[in-house]
């Protein structure tokens, strides 16, 4: 039986908490209506109504091969997809149910391309599981708050219906994912709430389950929490089936986060490209690139990850907003990635430096990044570097010798460090300049 080890669990998290940066892939059915993958629920949409995508389900134009490399190129580490969401379907071939993809018009195990492909890049490769299913006959309907047939007391009855023999199904699922597509290296499930949470889905078994057959694997809180809640590792009192990292949902945390001793925890916000997570035809409110490598600076600045999601479309294809997205924040990778890759706060570091006023500071070891979103009248004021300890300064994007200042400008302010990056005041990356500043 697991039991909580605080060195094997920095072990297992090393990696994480180097890459920083994942892609997100939420694919199914729900791609064909292009509504989002909610719409059974939100919809309150009867199975008769939806079981028609199943028999259409073609996603034609899908190249794992291109996903994996759009994420690559935007310099993600790792990747998580959905093996199973909400309403049941299985992007895999398991032989625990037929509504799975190579039952459809599409006949691939869409899983074993995923981890192929993705691995093939030296991706990192995760599996969401959702502990919700929709399709199954013994899942609750009536009366369950998220459930398409709520409020129907007659066709959602729960008479009959037995939530054991749906807890033998899902943990046969688990252990399908777990033993036959090789090394998983996160396991993403999907969520507990109400009096759905813990010991409800049996998560004590299921996480010993998950941990002996995938040694050194890294699970989320959401077998205790859902998206709000901290989970029981925050609370020092680590359960059996406790999450290794905290998953806020669609918000940064305003502070980094830390647990009931103090200890810095993990945490990767989830966080949509545009307002959905599955393909939705008509959501053009997709956030700019700049935005998003501000938010995952902000993220690695205050001990966090960000995982940034892309809902694929009916056709298997990543929007093209979504590629553009993703080739910009890739090009910013390519010349930024060392302020992020195993970075975290600038806390506890030999000094304490100071956020810039209009930006953000990332450290790995004697190395701090000053991550500045605006340009500056005159020299750049490194608040918190002794002068004296400053052993270089180089932008990152290209190497260049970045000298401390000598103006007469800065006269009045003799105590502050100032950075001369020349007479312009307009940076040379608007999106985000990155000063290495090393400290002896």
């Amino acid at each position: 039986m697991y039991r909580f080890d605080r060195d094997r669990y920095n072990e297992r998290m090393r990696w994480y908490l180097h890459d920083r940066f994942g892609m997100f892939i939420h694919f199914g059915l729900y791609a064909i209506p292009a509504r989002g993958e909610w719409l059974r629920s939100t919809e309150e949409m009867p199975e008769e109504r939806y079981l028609p995508y199943f028999d259409e389900f073609n996603p034609k134009d899908l190249d794992m091969r291109a996903w994996a490399r759009s994420a690559k190129r935007a310099g993600m580490r790792y990747a998580v997809l959905t093996a199973k969401h909400h309403d049941g379907f299985c992007l895999y071939d398991t032989d625990t149910t037929d509504f799975k993809s190579t039952n459809t018009p599409y006949g691939r195990d869409i899983v074993a391309d995923f981890l192929e492909a993705f691995r093939a890049e030296g991706i990192r490769v995760g599996l969401y599981y959702s502990l919700i299913d929709w399709h199954h006959p013994d899942f609750p309907q009536y009366g369950d708050r998220q459930a398409p047939l709520r409020r129907d007391p007659v066709a959602g009855s729960n008479e009959g219906r037995i939530f054991s023999r749906y807890l033998d199904y899902m943990h046969a699922q688990v252990r399908e994912l777990c033993e036959r597509y090789g090394k998983l290296d996160l396991m993403w499930f999907d969520f507990s709430y109400d009096d759905m949470t813990g010991e409800k889905w049996r998560a004590t078994e299921l996480a010993d389950m998950v941990r002996t057959l995938q040694p050194g694997i890294i699970l989320n809180n959401r077998l205790e929490v859902s998206g709000e809640g901290m989970g029981s590792l925050a609370a020092c009192e680590p359960t059996p089936f406790h999450g290794d990292f905290v998953t806020p949902e669609r918000i940064i945390p305003p502070a980094g986060l830390f647990d009931a001793e103090g200890r810095p925890l993990a945490w990767e916000a989830c966080i949509t490209m545009n307002d959905n997570w599955g393909y939705v035809a008509t959501d053009t409110n997709y956030k700019p690139a700049d935005l998003i490598i501000r938010k995952l600076v902000e993220c690695v600045s205050k001990g966090g990850n960000l995982i940034l999601n892309v809902g694929p479309d009916a056709r298997g294809r990543f929007p093209r907003q979504s590629e553009e997205i993703l080739a910009a924040i890739g090009d910013w990778m390519d010349r930024n990635g060392e302020s992020i890759y195993g970075c975290g706060p600038a806390a506890d570091g030999p000094i304490d430096a100071e956020r810039p006023e209009v930006g953000r500071l990332t450290r790995k070891g004697d190395t701090y990044y000053v991550h500045l979103f605006e340009g500056f009248f005159g020299p750049v004021p490194l608040m918190g570097f002794p002068k004296e300890r400053i052993a270089r300064i180089r932008r990152v994007s290209d190497g260049t010798e970045v000298p401390l200042s000598t103006s007469w400008i800065h006269s009045d302010y003799p105590d502050i460090a100032f950075a001369d990056l020349g007479p312009s005041p307009v940076l040379p990356d608007p999106v985000d300049t990155v000063l290495a500043v090393t400290v002896a």
